[in-house]
């Protein structure tokens, strides 16, 4: 059965609200929440009815939609998800979608090669793998990096509507060093993917100074129209990150040239895959290659270097070389110490 926009994301909105289990839901709960959404998405402000969402639920409940969602009242006031891994996302594909999929895959398959579209190239495969694997009930031929368990990417789509409507967020946050949550008028910019998580790059109210959010650290999303947006004067992205390895930007550093021996059983990884855009090779050696990168010290560089072990050695500068040395010491010390109280 047809089913309209506005309705699609009533149903959305409700599913986000039921796997955050982090707040107990009412009806009138979800009616603010449905109401938010169709402001945010469709600038509609009239609101929507108790009887629009108890119809909305019982459709979600049937299986006219393929939904069949475990939805039950808990202590005769809060609706909830019986079944706490369930999502309105993971149902499984219908045969007309299904059909519909195969020619939106024809249809982008078209556009590969074209410098423009050059990034849909990995889409498009994910797409005609899944679809072949769908259609032919066999195992899929394409198997791509993911995270099933990964948390926060229900906040990808509001946070992106956020961003290309101009809208300031308040955000519920707990960072990993942090004990308890904060809340945070944020003004979103950016949405970047690294290492297989997600990041939201903006700036807190009336503060100058980007900040970077991790995904899986939000808790939870409120929009705020009543607060006027601000954008950030001339940023650009590309160039923000243009010296990093990652989403770490120490804002008012300066890039240094780092140079790194490669041993030679692994100077062909990092020939092929090299670790920044600025790299080149300095020296070929018969126990391996030095190359230079030109970043900025972060986070996600030392992380990187670490990985290699005993196959990569910081040279140049002396404070990088320094910390990475210090921390493969103290690895050291550790597996030391173990190995003394075992014996």
């Amino acid at each position: 059965m047809p089913v309209n926009r506005n309705a699609l994301i009533r149903y959305k909105t409700i599913d986000q609200c039921l796997r955050n289990r982090y707040r107990r839901w009412t009806l009138e709960g979800l009616v603010g929440a449905c109401s938010d959404a169709l402001y945010e998405y469709e600038g509609i402000d009239k609101g929507v009815s108790r009887r629009t969402v108890q119809a909305d639920i019982q459709m979600m409940r049937s299986d006219k939609l393929g939904y069949n969602a475990p939805i039950v009242v808990v202590d005769k006031k809060y609706y909830a998800y019986e079944d706490p891994d369930y999502s309105i996302t993971n149902v499984p594909i219908s045969g007309q979608d299904l059909g519909r999929l195969q020619e939106a895959v024809a249809f982008l398959k078209q556009f590969q090669g074209f410098s423009h579209f050059r990034e849909l190239d990995g889409m498009v495969q994910k797409l005609e793998g899944h679809v072949y694997a769908q259609k032919t009930n066999r195992r899929p031929v394409i198997d791509f990096e993911r995270n099933e368990d990964l948390k926060g990417l229900e906040f990808l789509d509001p946070l992106y509507q956020s961003i290309i409507r101009r809208r300031v967020l308040e955000v519920s946050y707990q960072s990993f060093r942090a004990r308890e949550g904060a809340l945070l008028v944020f003004h979103p910019y950016l949405l970047k993917e690294f290492n297989n998580r997600w990041f939201l790059l903006g700036r807190k109210h009336r503060q100058g100074k980007l900040l970077i959010l991790a995904l899986d650290r939000i808790q939870g999303l409120r929009p705020l129209p009543e607060v006027p947006y601000q954008e950030q004067p001339g940023f650009d992205p590309a160039e923000y990150f243009r010296d990093v390895i990652g989403v770490t930007v120490n804002e008012g550093s300066r890039p240094s040239n780092v140079k790194i021996w490669v041993d030679r059983r692994n100077a062909p990884y990092v020939l092929t895959k090299p670790l920044h855009p600025s790299q080149e090779v300095l020296e070929e050696r018969p126990d391996g290659v030095v190359v230079k990168i030109r970043v900025k010290e972060n986070y996600e560089l030392e992380r990187r270097i670490l990985g290699f072990g005993p196959a990569m050695e910081v040279l140049q500068p002396a404070r990088l070389r320094r910390r990475i040395r210090d921390q493969l010491k103290r690895a050291w010390w550790r597996y030391e110490e173990a190995d003394r109280r075992e014996t």
